[in-house]
């Protein structure tokens, strides 16, 4: 009895032990994750979510490569992705397939789009995320997390534009800078048939280029595009601010910033600070 008695002893040490080092190594990981990994890939301050869709249970941030992924489970779609655009340059492939996300617990497939009238939008862009950090980070923007339905004349024309743009106009003129982009959904959206993916009514993109001193302004330019956008229309059109972008997605940017900074440049439509009228009207690739 006593024999069996130390035996339980014993294991129930291990057990402790055990768990006490996944306990470290559980909050050693979330440290490193929420005050390193990811205030690195963000600028600012991870997104707040504050009302609306935003405040669903089953959101969570995923991390990858070049891009970081607010993700919503009851929408299925990204609700915000942030990346930063810079001058480098690096080699990539081929246009990779979609796959699910296996940190998904109910993945999105990529047939799940098949005949439903949408395309699969990129929020971090093929191309941009592929040419500044190379063939694996390229392949990750085809996790089925980094997707959203677009309108087809929406996806391959006013938003590939815009992209081209930032990836080139924007980013021979600047150093680098960060762009923080997700739909826009209604209260209650529609979905694409046989499926709980939620269909956004717009989309939005924010670009900034931090100040160089803390108690500088940053340059922001926000736009917000319908799924109906016009595909020829100047992307003067849909200029808009952060506080629009807010109101209409439930979310807080940019609130490490000291508040008198934030809320100046959060009511500013200053696209000319991006030469955004030399650009504006180009004709579409597609």
């Amino acid at each position: 009895m006593l024999l069996g008695f130390n035996a339980i002893m014993k294991i129930s040490k291990q057990v402790v032990f055990v768990l006490i080092i996944f306990s470290l190594f559980s909050a050693a990981w979330y440290f490193y994750e929420t005050k390193i990994a990811r205030p690195a890939m963000i600028y600012m301050g991870v997104p707040h979510e504050t009302s609306g869709h935003a405040k669903h249970l089953f959101n969570h941030t995923l991390r990858n490569q070049a891009y970081m992924v607010g993700y919503s489970e009851s929408l299925k779609n990204p609700l915000w992705v942030s990346y930063k655009i810079t001058q480098d340059r690096n080699r990539f492939g081929k246009r990779p397939r979609f796959k699910p996300d296996w940190r998904s617990p109910f993945s999105v497939m990529p047939d799940d789009f098949r005949g439903s009238g949408y395309d699969r939008g990129h929020m971090a862009p093929n191309f941009v995320i592929g040419s500044r950090h190379g063939r694996s980070a390229q392949v990750e923007t085809f996790l089925m997390t980094n997707i959203s339905p677009q309108k087809g004349n929406l996806n391959r024309k006013s938003w590939q534009r815009l992209e081209e743009i930032a990836a080139n106009h924007f980013s021979n003129k600047i150093p680098e800078f960060w762009v923080i982009t997700g739909p826009i959904f209604d209260d209650s959206p529609k979905t694409i048939k046989d499926t709980s993916i939620a269909i956004p009514k717009a989309f939005y993109k924010i670009f900034i280029v931090p100040a160089k001193l803390r108690e500088n302004y940053p340059k922001v330019l926000a736009m917000v595009f319908p799924q109906d956008a016009h595909p020829n229309a100047s992307l003067l059109k849909f200029v808009s601010n952060v506080d629009k972008v807010e109101k209409l997605t439930g979310l807080d940017f940019f609130w490490e910033l000291p508040d008198g900074i934030e809320n100046k440049i959060e009511k500013t439509k200053n696209y000319q600070a991006w030469r955004l009228r030399e650009v504006a009207s180009l004709k579409n690739r597609y």
